[in-house]
């Protein structure tokens, strides 16, 4: 199933926590947080403005974000889980 957001809403898929410390700590599933790192899987339109045009958005698919711990709507999508959420939820791109 594809999904397309809509307005200023961002589709992203979690990246997955390393389950080993720097240290070579192994973290139990209990003690993991989820992950405020993500990838623009999808982004929609844009907000649209008071004139009615749409303004552009500052992500793209493919990005690497930082969002709000509590961020979004996880959905799940053929065994996937997804976020969607809005733009303004996305602190920063990460940037190589």
């Amino acid at each position: 199933m594809k999904l397309k957001p809509l307005g200023d809403r961002v589709l992203v898929k979690r990246l997955e926590q390393e389950e080993v410390t720097k240290g070579g700590i192994i973290i139990p599933d209990s003690a993991k947080e989820k992950p405020m790192k993500g990838e623009v899987i999808a982004v929609g339109p844009g907000k649209l403005a008071e004139d009615g045009k749409h303004l552009k958005m500052h992500v793209e698919k493919g990005d690497l974000v930082l969002f709000n711990k509590y961020a979004g709507t996880e959905i799940k999508v053929d065994d996937e889980d997804f976020l969607v959420m809005r733009e303004d939820d996305i602190l920063a791109v990460i940037e190589a």
